[in-house]
């Protein structure tokens, strides 16, 4: 597997079984993506896409909202060093518009200073897979406006065409739905959801999701010879 892409779901329910803010949820949430990018090197993974804030989010509360992006803020902080040792190359997918310049200027700093790394962690900010559609639809065409569309031209203007495909795309907290993420790039993809709340994720369950997508017989839409 080379790519694989996570659906961090539960983080307000594991928060409230504990009587706790959702935003220690939230905490508690980022540490396990902290857990999960070590299980991916180990695992030799090289891409990992997590689906950290969509554009519907922006309709939560303000504190809440407020609060995510100064986790993710303290995580650009706090993990630079860590990342730049180790290798990882962060990135951020979406519209990066909607976010306040001194957070856009916060991230493109670390993209620049990560863009070395062999391991990318691609994390979907103000993302949509419909905005992301129409985004690159509306770029291709200013930039192509006599040729005729196709598959290849398109996908250059996907926010990150550089990246493969997900091979297996995780959901976690017993939710059984897409909620618009990476639709275009997830046509072939695997699924594999589990009960589990995004906090408590581990290497357990991480195994779990890696057997289950060993055990998938991949055809693309075509046949296996026999």
């Amino acid at each position: 597997m080379e790519h694989l892409a996570i659906i961090m779901d539960g983080n307000g329910r594991w928060a409230k079984a504990r009587h706790k803010p959702r935003l220690s949820g939230h905490r508690a949430g980022a540490e396990a993506l902290d857990r999960v990018m070590h299980y991916c090197r180990d695992a030799g993974i090289k891409y990992l896409t997590v689906y950290a804030f969509s554009t519907e989010n922006w309709k939560r509360s303000k504190a809440e909202v407020s609060g995510l992006m100064k986790l993710l803020s303290s995580f650009i902080k706090s993990k630079e060093k860590e990342l730049v040792a180790n290798g990882v190359r962060f990135r951020v997918v979406g519209r990066k518009a909607d976010l306040s310049p001194k957070l856009q200027k916060e991230i493109a700093g670390l993209e620049e200073r990560t863009k070395g790394g062999g391991f990318t962690l691609a994390v979907a900010l103000s993302y949509g897979g419909r905005a992301e559609i129409i985004d690159a639809a509306n770029e291709w065409r200013r930039a192509n406006p006599k040729d005729d569309l196709t598959e290849e031209s398109f996908r250059a203007f996907l926010y990150a065409p550089d990246i493969p495909d997900p091979d297996l795309i995780v959901r976690t907290s017993g939710e059984v739905r897409t909620s618009n993420f990476l639709l275009w790039e997830s046509a072939y993809s695997e699924y594999y959801f589990t009960d589990v709340l995004w906090p408590d994720f581990d290497r357990a369950e991480f195994d779990k999701a890696l057997a289950s997508y060993g055990k998938r017989e991949r055809r693309m839409g075509g046949r296996l010879k026999k």
